[in-house]
């Protein structure tokens, strides 16, 4: 699936020479931000980085404007659609319990990074309702079969939770190597018992015309477009993980977390494995764009007209946003600043804009800064809240948030037009 995805681009990056899994491969993606790059030979393996790094690229493939981005992914969190169940799967052709975590294309990214890890893996589970749940978990290997995962208390943490403290395992499949729409809806928050291969599947549906395609292997559906597939076990054993770099270039600290045991190694004929660069603008896209329908939808409860919601790179696409709104009172700037804070809890900075600003040009966002705002009347403070623990600058996840409405004053709107020709 990624070599038919990698013919459509025409900005590919290829290194064709021996390139060497730890940091040599983040040279290159550092090089080439905002470009896929694809290493030839990485240990004998192909490897594919950047490569949804991004908006553009992204609505392209989906075959939409980047604007509509927030509309599709929106549609798709509340509009959930059934998958199809298959009989064969490309991944099965090459099977194996013959293999080393520690051989395969698994990157060290940065010095002080506690050991080899998948950055890109999704994993799905199943409990006993016969809810499947997939989402995004970094993994680092500590041996040829065993790698501790980072749970942070959500769904499949709970779903693991449940089985520990029985002394059982969670039996788990880990995917790595999908298409966008199956990255995207992994990276959404849902309430349990919502199933993301259910919002990519209508992901697929909106943008392709058919739905999602699942195998059942041993049980539990698994995508039949993964490059790779690793039957595993989570099991109630904690062990060292981290230092790791996460989103915002900065090395999060050790944990203990739990341990995972593979077992079984599918992929396809000659697959490709899929790096995602830590901090990188793919990371961004891809943990930053399923939060933007939430901060939209949150929003639009209290002002009616919403036109855009755009989380910044410069803010790793995590702590800074940018929404464009309509106003019918004067309030309304400050209240889609709360709204906001509510929609994306990790949201640190964030400014209010009208509909004739570009939110996706940071210098005509720093214009209406510029010209729309009074901080003495127009700046909003929160203090000690809660925000993300991705932020180095937080006391133990509190924060101080501060929103910026730089909206026109209704009764002086024509002083704050700009000239135009």
């Amino acid at each position: 699936m990624i070599r038919e995805i990698l013919q459509t681009l025409d900005d590919l990056v290829v290194i064709k020479e021996p390139v060497k899994k730890e940091l040599e491969i983040t040279k290159y993606l550092l090089k080439y931000r905002d470009r896929p790059v694809l290493f030839e030979n990485v240990d004998g393996w192909e490897v594919i980085g950047n490569i949804w790094s991004t908006r553009e690229r992204i609505a392209g493939y989906l075959g939409v404007k980047k604007e509509d981005l927030l509309q599709i992914m929106a549609d798709a969190m509340e509009n959930p659609s059934p998958y199809k169940m298959v009989e064969e799967a490309p991944f099965l052709r090459n099977s194996t319990v013959d293999f080393s975590l520690l051989e395969l294309p698994v990157p060290k990214y940065y010095p002080k990074d506690g050991g080899q890890y998948f950055t890109s893996a999704m994993v799905i589970a199943k409990d006993g309702n016969g809810f499947a749940n997939m989402s995004f978990h970094r993994i680092m290997v500590n041996g040829d079969k065993t790698a501790a995962i980072r749970l942070v208390p959500r769904h499949l943490y709970s779903m693991w939770r449940e089985k520990a403290e029985q002394g059982e395992e969670l039996d788990v499949r880990i995917i790595v190597g999908n298409p966008v729409y199956l990255l995207l809806a992994g990276a959404t928050s849902t309430a349990y018992g919502i199933s993301e291969l259910e919002i990519a599947s209508r992901l697929k549906q909106a943008t392709f015309g058919s739905p999602l395609e699942v195998f059942q292997l041993g049980g539990i559906p698994v995508p039949v477009e993964s490059e790779f597939v690793f039957e595993a076990k989570i099991t109630p054993e904690l062990t060292d993980e981290g230092p790791f770099v996460d989103i915002t270039g900065t090395y999060d600290y050790v944990r203990k977390q739990p341990m995972v045991v593979f077992e079984r190694m599918h992929h396809v004929e000659e697959p490709v494995f899929h790096a995602l660069l830590p901090g990188g603008y793919e990371h961004f896209m891809l943990m930053g764009l399923p939060k933007e329908p939430q901060i939209y939808a949150s929003v639009k409860r209290v002002v009616p007209k919403v036109h855009g919601v755009r989380l910044t790179e410069g803010g790793s696409m995590w702590l800074h946003a940018v929404v464009s709104i309509t106003k019918q009172h004067d309030g309304d700037g400050k209240n889609a600043i709360l709204a906001a804070f509510a929609g994306h809890p990790s949201l640190k900075h964030v400014v209010v804009v009208d509909e004739d600003i570009n939110i996706y040009d940071d210098r005509d966002v720093e214009w209406a800064v510029a010209t729309r705002f009074q901080a003495d009347k127009d700046l909003v403070i929160i203090p000690n809240a809660r925000g993300s623990s991705l932020d180095p600058s937080a006391r133990k996840s509190l924060t101080a948030k501060w929103g910026i409405d730089a909206t026109k004053p209704l009764e002086r709107k024509e002083e704050f037009e700009r000239a135009k020709v």
